[in-house]
């Protein structure tokens, strides 16, 4: 208790130097809290921008049919598939796809694009195509129905009403057959890749013009109850349905390079936090040794009546920890009133696109308990390691040479 009230005392001997310290390391603490808030809010914007707007959590093909769209490698047993994931607790959702790239032609104009045909009751509970339906109606069963893309209507000079057809090659054989449609709907999903090439009809209509049978799919795409275990390739549905003709990911094994930018992105509050308390240990470091020079007569004196050097070193470091612990508190009130912030106001960067995936949301900052447990402790741990070595030196005073000093 007596070298907590010394260490006390000292530290408040030059107030401005202490209180500049102080800010020197809670504004870094502030800053590591904020940053690793708007990282965690961006991976959750681009995770559900991935998953949410179109190719779900997780989803089931073909083997081999993700390298080429092949539309002869279909699933044969579909309705087996369907049983297996409606009897998988681990699941929220599931829905069939039919998916043909394809010719889609106006009377003015025609343009190469992707078909998707959907459940239009499942496809609600999987992906935003209800939600991106900007005017007209989404699918509502007719075969005739077609949703399009805003700036794909713009490209073929179409609106609502009006006629699509779609050139295709049906399944098996090869054949082009062509299928006549009317824009029930146009979409702006905010994303060039899916408003510039896809289009939606009816998953029975998609069936019939590609001349498949009502077993057979292309795709079904999942989502879980919980979503960690999309990210988990050993659990349950994806070791029951995994086998030499049916491959079954997740979103992160569907999108590699999306993985690789979130693991990027992990690591970038360890860096911003290194460079951070590199600056606040100089800091630190300063402090301390303008602390130790003012008062280097006293530590001759003391240490020529007999104190050892450990209570001296014990005394500096515990001016550290003190110096650590008031930066934390400060550090922490400021954190958690700039998360709460960020976390209601968001950062506004404008449009951003990682591997085709266009992010034009606000990023809102995230809490995690991290930031106010294992960070504050970090800068417990790397205030008084800064300390250290002025603590040597202050403990390796030579009282005759410290006491012909003064001030």
């Amino acid at each position: 208790m007596q070298t907590i009230k010394l260490a006390f005392r000292n530290l408040f001997r030059n107030t401005r130097r202490s209180i500049l310290t102080v800010m020197l390391i809670s504004l870094s603490l502030t800053a590591l809290i904020a940053v690793d808030a708007v990282m965690r809010g961006m991976l959750t914007l681009l995770v559900e921008n991935v998953t949410s707007t179109i190719s779900g959590e997780a989803q089931i093909h073909r083997v081999g049919y993700r390298e080429n769209l092949d539309v002869d490698l279909f699933l044969e047993n579909s309705m087996e598939i369907e049983q297996a994931l409606s009897q998988d607790a681990s699941l929220q959702s599931y829905s069939p796809r039919v998916i043909s790239a394809g010719m889609i032609s106006s009377s003015y104009n025609v343009s190469a694009g992707l078909l998707y045909g959907i459940d239009a009751d499942r496809e609600h509970t999987i992906s935003k195509v209800a939600q991106a339906v900007v005017r007209g109606e989404y699918l509502t069963g007719e075969d005739s129905e077609l949703l399009i893309g805003q700036s794909m209507a713009e490209l073929l000079e179409v609106d609502l009403g009006d006629r699509i057809v779609l050139t295709l090659s049906e399944a098996n054989t090869g054949e082009l057959a062509q299928a006549l449609f009317r824009i029930s709907g146009i979409l702006d999903f905010g994303m060039r890749e899916l408003d510039d090439n896809f289009v939606f009809i009816n998953i029975a209509a998609a069936r019939k013009a590609l001349a498949m049978s009502d077993q057979q799919t292309h795709e079904f795409v999942l989502t879980f109850v919980n979503p960690e275990d999309a990210e988990n390739p050993d659990s349950g549905i994806f070791k029951q349905l995994n086998d030499e003709e049916i491959e079954a990911l997740g979103w992160l094994d569907l999108n590699r390079e999306i993985g690789l930018i979130i693991e990027l992105m992990a690591y970038s509050s360890l860096v911003v936090g290194a460079v951070l308390f590199l600056l606040a240990s100089l800091g630190v470091i300063n402090s301390m040794f303008m602390s130790i020079y003012e008062r280097i007569y006293e530590f001759g004196v003391i240490k020529a009546i007999g104190t050892r050097p450990a209570e001296i070193s014990r005394l500096i470091l515990c001016e550290a920890f003190l110096l650590a612990t008031i930066s934390c508190g400060i550090g922490m009130l400021l954190g958690f009133a700039v998360n709460s912030w960020t976390s209601v106001n968001g950062i506004g960067l404008g449009e951003m696109e990682f591997s085709g995936i266009a992010i034009s949301n606000n990023i809102f900052g995230e809490f995690h308990i991290a930031q106010f447990t294992q960070f504050p402790i970090y800068v417990v741990i790397l205030t008084i390691a800064a300390a250290i070595y002025p603590a040597r030196f202050a403990a390796r005073i030579i009282p005759s040479e410290a006491l012909q000093r003064s001030l």
